[in-house]
């Protein structure tokens, strides 16, 4: 039987790969606004979407349940976001950023593209090739 060599097998890189990328980044945001990976996610899912609710942003940031809710509660303590009834389904909250959550939001952005543009400017002309392996490797997966 052969064995496998984890350090090479592509699924244990790509998750050491994209926990190391994601604790790197999180010097970006959380030094200067607290701030978890998953209160990260919400934040950014909520700045790009404007409106939507816990469930929704779940799936769209691939976290459980749990996390989405811990991370709304806290960003909600913060007063980063609020809630309010779903028209469409009273049992749903729609989530919105506040205007303190938007401006927390607003000075991340510029330094979490700087932080993608020095990975990138580090890969030089294999950037292109590398973000293309990514697109075809979520279709084959089906996470998009």
């Amino acid at each position: 039987m052969a064995k496998l060599q984890l350090e090479q097998f592509l699924p244990y890189r790509l998750n050491r790969i994209a926990g190391a990328v994601s604790q790197e980044f999180r010097s970006v945001y959380g030094p200067h606004h607290d701030l978890t990976i998953p209160e990260w996610r919400v934040l950014a899912t909520l700045g790009q979407f404007e409106a939507m609710s816990a469930k929704a942003i779940g799936l769209h940031s691939a976290m459980h349940k749990t996390k989405v809710s811990r991370a709304v509660r806290a960003l909600e303590e913060r007063r980063w976001l609020r809630r309010r009834s779903s028209e469409e389904d009273r049992r749903e909250e729609i989530l919105t950023l506040t205007t303190l959550g938007q401006k927390a939001y607003q000075e991340i952005v510029p330094k979490a593209l700087a932080f993608e543009r020095r990975l990138l400017d580090e890969l030089g002309p294999k950037a292109e090739r590398l973000l293309e392996a990514l697109e075809r490797l979520e279709i084959i997966v089906k996470a998009r």
